[in-house]
């Protein structure tokens, strides 16, 4: 397999790649993560997936010898149509827990893989349906303290302290946690072919 490269700063997304006994190199990238309004929900975090991608791409076909393959993600909080993005501040990390407490989210976690050799490029993504319990402003304030939600879509983190607010998980738990090991694994397959 051609070297595997995350186009990610996150270090959940490293960490699972870890687990999941890849060998890659990172680099990291400065994309703008507005959503394109024109396109839907799902199409909205594909493009940010590309977009990661192809930034990364671009980098290292200048500066790179010998093949590899870019892979980048995107994970949104998707709650009544939208996503919710990472809070701005402390009130905003609560309205977004208060929104989720006691009601159904989901979370969508788009991929994106480029092969140098053949320049095909693949995006799909992985969705994960979450139930949270009804939470109290003491419980949410709590959280809030720890400082954990705060760059993290939907203001929590499911591998953290905001897994003791779910209910229940339908799908894939490292999806929720930024990237679905299981699809990745296909799309790599699928590319090299």
């Amino acid at each position: 397999m051609t070297p595997l490269v995350l186009a990610s700063e996150s270090p959940r997304r490293r960490a699972l790649l870890k687990e999941a006994g890849f060998n890659f190199d990172v680099v990291p990238v400065k994309v703008s993560e507005i959503p394109n309004k024109n396109l839907n929900v799902n199409d909205q975090i594909l493009d940010i997936a590309r977009r990661k991608a192809r930034e990364a791409f671009r980098l290292l076909k200048s500066s790179r010898t010998g093949p590899f393959t870019v892979l980048a993600a995107d994970t949104e909080v998707i709650f009544g149509g939208g996503p919710l993005g990472k809070p701005q501040d402390r009130d905003d990390a609560y309205r977004i827990l208060r929104l989720l407490s006691g009601h159904f989210h989901e979370v969508i976690t788009a991929v994106c893989i480029i092969d140098s050799e053949t320049q095909k490029e693949l995006s799909q993504f992985e969705t994960t349906h979450i139930y949270f319990k009804n939470l109290t402003d003491e419980e949410i304030w709590t959280y809030i303290d720890t400082g954990e939600p705060m760059d993290k879509a939907g203001a929590y983190g499911i591998q953290g302290g905001g897994g003791k607010f779910v209910e229940r998980i339908e799908g894939p738990f490292d999806n929720v946690v930024g990237l679905p090991i299981d699809l990745v694994r296909k799309m790599l397959s699928e590319i090299s072919k």
